[in-house]
């Protein structure tokens, strides 16, 4: 079988031949090398390998080129060889440049130029992404089809459902003639949205346990009792799941809806340790996701849970569709939810113009058109910077007199840099209105009124814990979040046999093996790295609290 190809493509001679050079003292025997000192040149000697059905595992593309830059190429080259890692290499002055074609092609690295040694600053680069490559599958599968109507609500429900757990899908409009012919062929009383599986097989309008059933996820757990339950697929819950397992616990993670929680649906996080050029909630969440899978934990999807019983050593929770598992402990890591926006008339919007979070699967259909956003936190101001890349216009709305209390400054940089941005201080939304979607909007800026034209509106203020299921179970503030620790002892409550311990369980609650972590717990800091934090070390006192029984 032939030598799979890495590709580089470089105008300056002598950088063209050093880069060639040091791959193939590294990678020369497992890989075939090819290079090219022109953009044109490049781009036809990956076509003609995409002719032969040679297989591309990475291209490094220099930004400089008289005839394309760096990043045009790489977008040229993905229409051929969509898997392939792509590397941008640059010099200090274009980092920027580089930086901002992120969002552009999904760029995997960019390389600084010189990488001399190579060992230290070459070689380790292009060892990730060669690896990232082998771990991809690239298997060609038939796409799975979703028919529906463009202001479902229903239909934005399983699109979303399906992006969040990294599906592909095919989109189409049940007026198009290819949706309208699928439309027909599902038979008279279709209802809508439509989904064609792979094999043929037609759902119309499936809840999300069904539609988790036919995607090949895992929605019936493997036995009835485990060593720790983690309750919650965001980054604590993702955290607790991989330490977990990798520790030897028989671990079961249980998600209502998909992996990433409101962290997955972030468009950029920046400011998260280990990766300088930024990665998207769904990357960080699928990554960490496959990480849980390696180590044996156990992911089970749209199963929402209802109860949490304490059985003597035993933890037992039980879902909304029946049945119930158990453990010797649970971690708690439902995260929150966006707070709805109490305007008369959006509640009749919500998935046909009014959308809580990101909502990335409707940025394409917002080309050309102006969006609205109201918060003022880091999720508001992501969404902004990558909405703009979509939308004619983006006005982000904000409640009081600045950004600078709630958004990091990174971001509100990023925010003044980009010219379709404007934002719009002590201002409010106060009504929604349209007929079978939002059609305006009336905004209040210091007291006056005014109605615009909107099609979309992005919501982001604040969150509300999902914690309404525990009942009279697990201790919760005046809010809903989560006791633990210090805080139930502050609030004049101990834990059975606190005294007895030899130190606080600091993320324990009033109930002894049921433990939280995450933006579900009362004063957590509410940061993606903080949750990830919280989740790896709630597994360690699980661990401290197995040992005691």
């Amino acid at each position: 079988m032939d030598k799979p190809v890495i590709v580089t493509v470089d105008d300056d001679p002598g950088v063209s031949r050093a880069v060639a050079r040091d791959l193939r003292r590294r990678y020369g025997h497992e890989y075939r090398i090819v290079r090219a000192e022109a953009a044109h040149d490049g781009i036809e000697a990956v076509k003609e390998m995409r002719l032969r059905g040679d297989e591309v595992a990475a291209i490094l593309a220099d930004y400089r080129m008289p005839q394309m830059n760096g990043v045009q190429f790489l977008e040229a080259a993905m229409d051929m060889y969509p898997y392939a890692r792509r590397v941008l290499l640059t010099a200090y002055a274009d980092t920027d440049a580089a930086i901002q074609a992120i969002n552009v092609v999904d760029l995997d690295h960019y390389l600084l130029k010189p990488w001399d040694p190579p060992e230290e600053k070459f070689y380790p680069v292009i060892d990730g992404q060669l690896a990232a490559w082998m771990r991809t599958d690239r298997t060609a599968r038939p796409e799975l089809r979703v028919v529906g109507d463009r202001w479902s609500a229903r239909s934005y429900q399983v699109r979303d459902f399906l992006a969040r757990n990294h599906v592909p899908y095919q989109w189409m409009l049940a007026e198009d003639p290819e949706g309208a012919q699928l439309v027909k062929a599902a038979g008279e009383g279709c209802h809508l949205p439509l989904v064609v599986t792979e094999d043929g097989t037609t759902l119309e309008s499936p809840d999300q346990a069904a539609l988790a059933t036919a995607v090949g996820l895992s929605t019936t757990p493997a036995t009835d009792f485990y060593d720790l339950i983690v309750v919650g697929g965001g980054p604590a819950g993702l955290g607790a799941a991989v330490y977990g397992a990798s520790e030897g616990l028989n671990t079961v993670l249980v998600e209502a809806h998909a992996s990433g929680g409101q962290a997955g649906q972030s468009s950029r996080i920046e400011n998260y340790l280990g990766f300088p050029d930024g990665v998207s909630g769904q990357q960080l969440a699928d990554r960490a996701r496959r990480q849980a899978l390696k180590f044996g934990a156990e992911l089970l999807s749209a199963r929402k849970v209802t109860h949490l019983e304490p059985r003597g050593q035993a933890r037992v929770i039980g879902f909304k569709d029946g049945g119930e598992i158990a453990a010797h402990a649970v971690i708690l890591a439902t995260g929150v939810t966006y707070r709805r926006l109490e305007a008369p008339g959006l509640d009749d919007f919500v998935g046909r113009g009014v959308f809580y979070g990101a909502a990335l699967t409707e940025a394409p259909a917002c080309k050309d058109n102006e969006v609205y956003i109201v918060g003022a936190a880091n999720s508001a101001g992501q969404a902004a910077v990558y909405l703009a890349g979509f939308a004619r216009k983006v006005h982000l709305l904000v409640r009081g007199d600045g950004l600078e209390k709630s958004m990091s400054h990174y971001l509100i940089e990023q925010i003044n840099a980009i010219d379709n941005i404007e934002v719009s201080l002590l201002t409010e939304v106060v009504a929604g209105a349209g007929d079978d979607h939002l059609e305006r909007l009336t905004l209040s800026t210091k007291g006056e009124e005014r109605t615009v034209d909107a099609q979309y509106l992005f919501v982001f203020i604040g969150a509300e814990p999902y914690t309404s299921w525990l009942g009279e179970t697990v201790e919760r503030d005046a809010k809903g979040f989560v006791l633990t620790g210090p805080d139930l002892v502050q609030g004049g409550r101990r834990p059975r046999n606190w005294a007895l311990r030899r130190e606080p369980y600091y993320l324990e609650t009033n109930v002894p093996g049921v433990f939280a972590a995450g933006d579900v717990r009362a004063e957590s800091i509410k940061r993606v790295a903080s949750a990830v934090g919280e989740g790896a070390m709630a597994v360690a006192l699980v661990h401290r609290y197995l040992e005691k029984q």
